[in-house]
């Protein structure tokens, strides 16, 4: 016989079922997360990163559970039993992987900003899971099945204008990706990916050791040239790494770059010259030209399986360049003044050393040294007068000023301790509009170089704006390499690392201005968004800036007016060597990747390509091939370095545009104009139409050569 339950029990047996069947449900609705790099940001402005508990230990099993996380997301979205449409397709694809985009803000920190031997063995061992992971989503045919079917769908019926541009480029990522090819090149295809991920990990540490291990040590004897504020950072550094009564030159462009303009002991700018630009190639274990070669090789072979001639044309295809033909046109067509001007400068040094009975002749650890020389007879402009009126904090406040101007943003300090840092260095300030109040985000500026930290300066978000599903707010950051002064001490810059300082900041801004709903249009087109950012560098040569902000870090007077007047005479001073470093580097790129790589000899292929553009033998490319990681660590540069002359065309363009204006570089309506048509659309507009709309038509050359002050050829 049996037993019935009472209906008490039946009651409480229903409510467990009930409770069991919610909790499944909120458990698939809200994943068990309790890694710390994957929870959601608690706290003040929407929500911050717990920079200040994050731990190496935590990053392998947090990034291994954010990809299943993410990968489930994306599963649920290619398994959808209902027909495929922009909002349970495209939209939910915007949404997902959240748990995985907030561990790659910490993995981000601990990569460039606070890296360690620890880190990177963890580095080493995750990145060809990345690389997997990215292809189980490119390569998964019924998400790409759905996706086309959008596309498609829309070329018949448009969608809203944003909407159609997210179909696009999210049509276009997966179709350049492989996700058309056939089951076996798939399979080769993210093999490659696989094994170039692993490369790019390599080179990148391969640079930081040699960066963290050519240290030029001085003594007291040795200092000849140097200024008191370099020689007691100097010292610090040396100090802090056990060498007492010793002073050091790191391995880093912002400790190389002052020392060969200043030091008199030409045998110690030959060697931390060569330090410097050996790194990445000294034939030891961290020797990176046989990973190029391994690189270059694997990049033509996964085009070709797309059915491309080369890596070059497989990459441009979507950038305002359009193709590798385009990009190199534009190159050579500033390539010939830049060297001309090389040989006017290197005739200037070789005068003024010859005039002094150096008894040399001008070598590549020479031309920063004697061009300071130049410098002071040409111009009567010495290089570290114009430093004690470029103060670190000083200069910031410049930047919020300009930002003030422009966007009306308002930049409040926050409080230490207020807001999580991942380094006590770090200083954050709130941004607000100045004319509702309403919060825009957090600016985090991380100033100084240190052990683990990569070299150069950079911006990066760790949240961007959407208005997908709420309002979110921006967490902007930029990263700089200034040597930490000795403590009582000012920080005292260049008028290169000032512009540099500017450069970054215009990144920051045009994160901070986007006025996007989707998160994939916070993205960019490599040769655009290096416009932004180079634009904003001329604000620093304004007389609002100049008059405001530049004072002496002793006495506190403003900056003399004749000062000023020789800092713009001499604009265009040494634009030879400027330009000529940087388009080495950017013809490289490209004749790097149009090349066979067959049997590539990578450091013979550079030295006969420099030869065959008859590069001046005075001094080097800005990156050479060995240490270039903007090509090498990874693909947002690779066939791109290009961009930053592309970029400067529309610069020098829309500088003019700007000091033509009634109220100049302050103008309103041209600042409204940066607003809506450059930095709010971010990706939402193509390009080019977004130039034009701003301009009125495309930008012209002649404007970068006047800049420059090249000859101006007109047909």
């Amino acid at each position: 016989m049996t037993k019935h339950p009472s209906t008490k029990h039946l009651m409480l047996f229903l409510i467990v079922i009930i409770t069991i069947i919610s909790c499944k449900k909120e458990k698939e609705e809200e994943p068990l997360v309790d890694n710390l790099l994957l929870k959601e940001w608690t706290g003040p402005y929407g929500g911050v990163p717990a920079f200040d508990q994050m731990k190496v230990e935590d990053v392998k099993a947090g990034m291994i559970q954010g990809m299943d996380l993410n990968l489930k997301d994306i599963d649920a979205i290619a398994n959808n039993p209902e027909t495929p449409t922009f909002e349970n397709t495209i939209e939910e694809m915007e949404r997902s992987g959240k748990e995985l985009d907030r561990g790659f803000t910490y993995y981000g920190i601990l990569s460039s900003n606070m890296s360690t031997p620890e880190f990177r063995d963890i580095q080493t061992e995750l990145a060809p899971l990345f690389s997997e992971f990215r292809s189980k989503i490119t390569q998964n045919e019924k998400l790409f099945k759905r996706i086309k079917a959008v596309y498609d769908a829309s070329l018949k019926n448009p969608l809203e204008a944003d909407q159609q541009r997210v179909v696009e480029l999210t049509y276009k990522g997966f179709e350049m990706n492989g996700a058309e090819l056939d089951k076996e090149k798939k399979e080769r295809y993210a093999a490659i990916n696989k094994e170039l991920s692993s490369l790019y990990t390599k080179f990148s540490n391969n640079i930081l050791n040699d960066e963290e291990n050519y240290i030029t040590y001085l003594t007291k004897e040795q200092l000849g040239g140097l200024s008191e504020g370099f020689v007691k950072s100097a010292a610090k550094i040396a100090a802090d790494k056990g060498q007492e009564d010793k002073y050091a030159i790191t391995n880093t462009r912002s400790s190389m770059d002052p020392f060969l303009t200043y030091s008199t002991e030409r045998e110690l700018r030959k060697q931390v010259w060569t330090n410097y630009y050996s790194r990445g190639d000294n034939g030891d274990e961290y020797d990176n030209n046989q990973i190029i070669a391994d690189i270059l090789k694997l990049r033509r072979e996964r085009v070709e399986l797309l059915g491309y001639k080369n890596y070059a044309e497989w990459r441009l295809q979507d950038r305002m360049a359009k193709t590798p033909e385009n990009a190199i046109a534009l190159m050579e067509a500033v390539w010939p003044a830049a060297i001309a001007r090389v040989a006017e400068e290197v005739a200037d040094m070789q005068a003024i050393a010859d005039k002094n009975g150096d008894q040399i002749t001008i070598e590549p650890w020479d031309y920063r040294f004697y061009g300071e020389k130049v410098r002071k007879l040409k111009y009567n402009l010495d290089s570290d007068e114009v430093k004690q009126y470029l103060q670190l904090d000083k200069l910031t406040d410049a930047l919020h000023y300009v930002a003030g101007r422009l966007l009306n943003f308002t930049f409040t300090p926050v409080p230490h301790g207020s807001v999580p840092v991942f380094h006590e260095d770090v200083k954050v300030w709130e941004v607000s509009d100045n004319n509702t109040g309403e919060n825009i985000g957090l600016w985090y500026l991380d100033p100084y170089a240190r052990d683990g930290k990569r070299s150069g300066a950079w911006a990066t978000s760790y949240r961007s704006h959407t208005t997908l599903d709420g309002k979110k707010n921006v967490l902007s950051a930029i990263n700089t390499n200034f040597i930490k002064p000795a403590p009582g001490q000012p920080i005292l810059v260049s008028w290169d690392d000032a512009t540099t300082l500017f450069h970054e900041f215009g990144h920051a801004l045009h994160s901070l201005s986007s006025n996007v709903k989707y998160p994939t249009l916070n993205g960019g087109v490599r040769d655009f968004t290096e416009f932004q950012s180079q634009l904003l560098e001329r604000w620093l040569s304004t007389d609002a800036v100049i008059n405001n902000f530049l004072v002496h870090n002793k006495t506190g007077e403003p900056i003399p007016a004749e000062l000023v007047a020789k800092i713009k005479n001499a604009a265009t001073f040494n634009q030879g060597f400027s330009t000529t470093e940087y388009l080495a580097s950017a013809i490289m790129d490209m004749k790097f990747h149009m090349a066979d790589p067959a049997n590539i000899d990578i450091d013979k292929f550079e030295r006969e390509t420099l030869s065959e553009l008859k590069m001046p033998k005075e001094l080097p490319m800005r990156h050479r091939s060995p240490h270039f990681g903007h090509v090498f660590s990874g693909e947002g540069y690779a066939t791109a370095y290009y961009g930053y002359m592309w970029a400067d065309v529309l610069t020098s363009d829309a500088s003019e545009a700007f000091a033509e204006a009634p109220g100049g570089f302050y103008d309103k309506e041209m600042a409204n104009k940066l607003v809506k048509f450059l930095f709010a659309p971010r990706n939402s507009v193509d390009p080019a139409e977004a130039y034009r709309l701003f301009r009125g038509r495309d930008a012209k050359i002649e404007a970068l050569m006047r800049d420059r002050g090249f000859p101006v050829t007109t047909n």
